[in-house]
């Protein structure tokens, strides 16, 4: 072999030894098994990232269905976490919707409401109207099936009216 190529070899490898030394120092694993997790979360992260650039991202549709069916159980932490998992850069306008609404529904109570995950629910609702302005949902089982609707709705409940200390808000369905 000629002297060049062992001098691009040798360089190469330097390059990716750094890499290395730079990837420990940034995800400061503890343990072995904990380099090759982040190591994978780090290579996922940068697909992800890669996908949007090329404008190729996509939801991944297991995690979604997954997230769906916790949702329809009334499990929203579950729903939301599939969703997050489906959706990690935020960028799917019904699933986004999909996370707003559950956090509507775990905060929705029948005497008070949290006011934490109504605001939650607002602050993703407002990347569902970025995302898509015109967005409107195609499940029949959301009665609010437009970002408008459920924004009214958690505006509303976030507010202390008369209406609040209305005894027959007890027998009130949630939407």
């Amino acid at each position: 072999m000629k002297q060049k190529y062992f001098q691009i070899l040798g360089i190469l490898l330097i390059a990716i030894y750094g890499i290395f030394i730079v990837f420990l120092y940034a995800a400061e694993p503890r343990t072995l098994e904990e380099v090759s997790i982040k190591a994978k979360s780090t290579v996922e992260n940068a697909v992800t990232k890669g996908q949007v650039i090329a404008g190729t991202y996509e939801v991944d549709q297991a995690k979604f269905n997954e997230g769906l069916q916790a949702f329809r159980q009334n499990n929203f932490v579950a729903a939301r976490d599939s969703f997050g998992k489906a959706d990690p850069e935020k960028r799917d306008p019904k699933t986004q919707y999909y996370v707003a609404y559950g956090y509507y529904r775990q905060g929705w109570g029948r005497i008070s409401n949290d006011d934490a995950l109504f605001k939650q629910s607002l602050e993703t609702l407002g990347r569902v109207t970025l995302l898509d302005p015109d967005f409107r949902s195609d499940d029949s089982n959301l009665q609010l099936r437009t970002p408008a609707d459920l924004k009214a709705e958690l505006e509303e409940g976030l507010k202390v009216t008369a209406d609040d200390f209305n005894p027959l808000r007890l027998v009130g369905e949630r939407k």
